[in-house]
């Protein structure tokens, strides 16, 4: 009797290591635990940019922009040579899906003014990474570089309009900008040599930029040319999503003694900004 109550025993444990062993090693079982670093198992791949195409560059300016941006076009009496200076000159790559480009330049009796604009739709070629990730990289690689007075990184909202700085606010952070950046920054002391013996308003330094796009900033900066006429570059570069829009605007005056105003300038870039925008967003 003993002999008949152990053997069933034994035969039900066999059964239960066999099963254990199958269910473990069968094809058809549930899938093993992922291996530490591998995101093909359980995470699942990082979400496209927004953007799958770019506009084309030189027809994403507006003859309205560039007739305010280039004065000099509506001097040009001749219909072909403005016809052409309207058009153009469409910048060289090699990916036309990933990155367009345009510049103008165009001579006025009171100045040569140049504009170029570049858009670039990142893409991440690492699952784990999203487009708008990387794009946020490329971007903050960018304002770093541009090297921005530290105090302008608050400095006040920019619309399409001009910016109004906060009176209490601008004495204390002409004050700190100068201390903390007047070595590192050339930025910010090319502004203050177009505004004369006073402090540069924070609102024309070099800053960043709210309501434009997911992120964006401005600089500003006047060079020495090869006279005594100084030449200013008003630069904005905004990311909205997985693009990136570089607007660069510069103006050599006829002059020896002229200088560009700052304030104007950068009115015609931040409104051309604000109209690149509207086209990706429309």
């Amino acid at each position: 009797m003993q002999r008949k109550a152990y053997v069933p025993g034994i035969a039900a444990l066999l059964a239960a290591l066999l099963a254990g062993c199958t269910g473990g090693s069968g094809s058809k079982g549930t899938a093993a635990d992922p291996k530490p670093g591998d995101v093909s198992v359980n995470t699942p791949a990082a979400q496209p940019g927004k953007y799958r195409t770019l506009p084309e560059a030189c027809a994403a300016v507006s003859h309205d922009s560039l007739d305010s941006l280039l004065p000099g076009i509506r001097q040009i009496t001749d219909q072909d040579r403005r016809d052409t200076a309207y058009e153009g000159q469409a910048t060289l790559t090699y990916d036309t899906d990933r990155r367009v480009g345009c510049g103008w330049k165009v001579e006025s009796t009171d100045a040569t003014d140049h504009l170029s604009v570049d858009f670039e739709r990142v893409v991440s070629y690492d699952n784990a990474v999203s487009d708008d990730s990387r794009a946020q990289d490329i971007y903050a690689t960018e304002e770093t570089a541009a090297n921005l007075p530290e105090a302008s990184a608050s400095a006040t909202p920019s619309g399409s309009g001009s910016a109004t700085a906060t009176p209490s606010a601008t004495p204390s952070t002409s004050a700190s900008s100068t201390a903390s950046s007047s070595a590192s920054s050339t930025s910010s002391a090319s502004a203050s040599t177009s505004a004369g013996p006073s402090e540069t308003p924070a609102d024309l330094q070099p800053r960043k930029l709210s309501g434009l796009g997911d992120e964006a900033f401005l600089n500003d900066k006047l060079n020495s040319g090869s006279s005594t006429a100084r030449q200013r570059t008003v630069t904005v570069v905004f990311r909205t999503s997985n693009v990136i829009v570089r607007i660069e605007y510069a103006e050599q005056p006829t002059a020896s003694t002229g200088t560009p105003d700052s304030k104007e300038m950068q009115d015609k870039a931040r409104n051309l900004a604000h109209k690149l925008v509207d086209r990706f967003n429309g």
